[in-house]
């Protein structure tokens, strides 16, 4: 074989921070804590201080290879955070604080992480876990002062960083090297780990720099209205330093109101988040009359987006609804624009590939098969479970040994998306359906099984299923159906008081209906399409 004569560099997220910061060291980071103050800072400034926390995690002991979790809102703590510790080559694990506590204490632990960054709004999270997980051996929380906790080995974040000086080489690593590990939801059983390395996070990075992924470059003023903790913000916190991109983080207010601000006084010209939060920015721009002539373009996943928030974006705003399909398991897998043909269609024909998933982006090569494993063909109509490979794809899960997850054949390693779809020939995806039956509601994953099994432990519950049926606000929402058991009395308010203990507060169903019987299929389980079917036309309750 002739080699090429490259030279050997590795693709090491620090290359993301110390490319920003040398060369864009002027260009703003503006930021809002969970106190509500606001934090102008710029990338030289957010590379010195992600150089302390190395410092500091040195100091700790802390080794190549040592997770450490965070679990805060989208700030630039959390930012410098993001770097300090994948540059020194320990792995940034994000915690979403909007699981159970139950679920949160058992992905520390199965972890193992070393320390945990903590906003002072999720204190009292972490003084319930603080016992369940024996690994942590210190609480950085992310503040100047430390507040009053029964925390063990807290200590302020300011304080923390504060005796360390910024003059750290940050080592040289091997790119395939762990860099970010994240958690699924668990909506089938135990969440699972997705550990990704500097090699895949740098160039799903690059993905989400081009034209076809969110087209991050150095001219765009950028809220991030997507948290951090969830896939890694998208990768938007890495895309932003790669590119030298003005970033703004919202911290917790993600309200319309707040949002709207932000655009206006930082002249946002792209934003990505779930549907939910941009249908109540419509809305509150039709309340108020305000305009937000810098937002050129915003990237919509996590759940569907309602036709009718693309054509007011679009009609009224001028703002281009980039929709596009990803999962844990590899941040960004489809790409929103448009390709020069479809520029030329009529406006229905845009719309119609609009309100689709996206299609096939370079990097992430995706496949359809049937029940036996056979190939499905893009034809646009033809449905089969959703299966995808590519350098950013999670081959394996962090310490589990499932043979389900991925599919091998002659063709290679495939991950097993969970999603039922149909593809053209343009490679255009649409998810028809879902192969576990999950809820996807507010760009979170809600287990309609959790949902049955809670219902099920109620009093006067004979049976029960959760259908996920469309919401104009949240993409889906949980329609929870029972049968009661002979002379029990129908009271729903109790029904849902009685899960509420077992689940998330946004798990909770929306609606509980009392049914005469649930159908099944064949082999006995719930038939969830006929029963989807069946309350098509359900109205939610106002």
């Amino acid at each position: 074989m002739l080699r090429g004569l490259n030279m050997d560099r590795q693709l090491l997220v620090s290359s993301l921070i110390e490319y920003a910061g040398r060369n864009h060291s002027s260009t703003e980071v503006i930021a809002t804590d969970s106190s509500g103050v606001v934090h102008r800072t710029n990338w030289s400034e957010v590379r010195s201080r992600a150089q302390q926390v190395s410092a500091a995690l040195l100091d700790e002991g802390i080794s190549t290879g040592d997770r450490i979790a965070t679990i805060a809102w989208n700030d630039h703590r959390h930012l410098e955070v993001y770097y300090g510790i994948t540059a020194l080559g320990s792995v940034l694990h994000t915690v979403n604080p909007r699981l159970r506590d139950q679920q949160i204490s058992w992905i520390i632990s199965h972890a193992e992480d070393q320390l945990v960054f903590v906003d002072p709004d999720f204190l009292r999270l972490a003084e319930t876990i603080a016992p369940e997980t024996p690994s942590v051996r210190k609480w950085v929380v992310l503040t100047d002062e430390l507040p009053e906790t029964s925390l063990p080995n807290a200590v302020a974040y300011e304080e923390w960083i504060s005796k360390r000086g910024s003059a750290i080489r940050w080592p040289l690593l091997d790119e395939w090297s762990a860099a970010t590990l994240c958690y699924t939801s668990g909506t089938t059983g135990d969440p699972k780990g997705v550990v990704q390395s500097h090699r895949s996070i740098v160039l799903q990075t690059w993905a989400t720099c081009t034209g076809d992924g969110h087209d991050v470059n150095s001219s765009q003023s950028i809220l991030l209205a997507v948290p951090m903790f969830h896939v890694n913000g998208w990768a938007i916190p890495f895309a932003a330093a790669m590119s030298g991109a003005k970033l703004v983080l919202p911290g917790p207010d993600l309200s319309a109101e707040a949002l709207v601000r932000q655009i206006r006084a930082e002249q946002i010209t792209f934003s990505a988040g779930v549907p939910t939060i941009w249908l109540s920015v419509v809305q509150y721009l039709k309340d108020t009359g305000v305009d937000i002539p810098s937002l050129q373009r915003i990237a919509v996943g996590g759940s569907a987006a309602p036709r009718s928030l693309m054509d007011t974006l679009e009609d009224d705003y001028g703002v281009f609804v980039s929709h596009v399909w990803g999962m844990t398991e590899m941040t960004q897998g489809s790409a929103g624009r448009f390709t020069h043909r479809v520029t030329g269609l009529n406006r229905e024909e845009q719309r119609r590939r609009q309100a689709m998933a996206g299609r096939e982006l370079y990097g992430v090569e995706l496949r359809l098969v049937d029940n036996n494993g056979e190939d499905v063909p893009r034809d646009g109509f033809s449905p089969g479970e959703l299966l995808a490979r590519g350098p950013w794809v999670a081959g394996a899960y962090f310490e589990l040994d499932d043979e389900t997850t991925h599919l091998q054949d002659e063709h290679g390693n495939w991950l097993r998306t969970g999603d039922v779809a149909t593809m053209d020939t343009e490679g255009y995806i649409a998810i028809v359906d879902r192969a576990k039956d999950v809820i996807k509601s507010g760009g979170e994953w809600i287990s309609s099984i959790e949902l049955e099994n809670a219902a099920v432990a109620a009093p006067g519950i004979a049976e029960a299923a959760a259908v996920g049926l469309r919401h104009d606000r949240w993409g889906e929402r949980p329609l929870l159906l029972v049968v009661l058991e002979p002379g029990a009395e129908f009271k729903p308010d109790e029904i849902v008081e009685a899960i509420r203990p077992h689940v998330a507060s946004w798990c909770l169903p929306d609606a509980v209906v009392e049914v005469e019987e649930i159908p099944h299929t064949g082999t006995g389980k719930i038939n969830k399409r006929l029963l989807r079917d069946r309350f098509s036309d359900f109205s939610w309750p106002q």
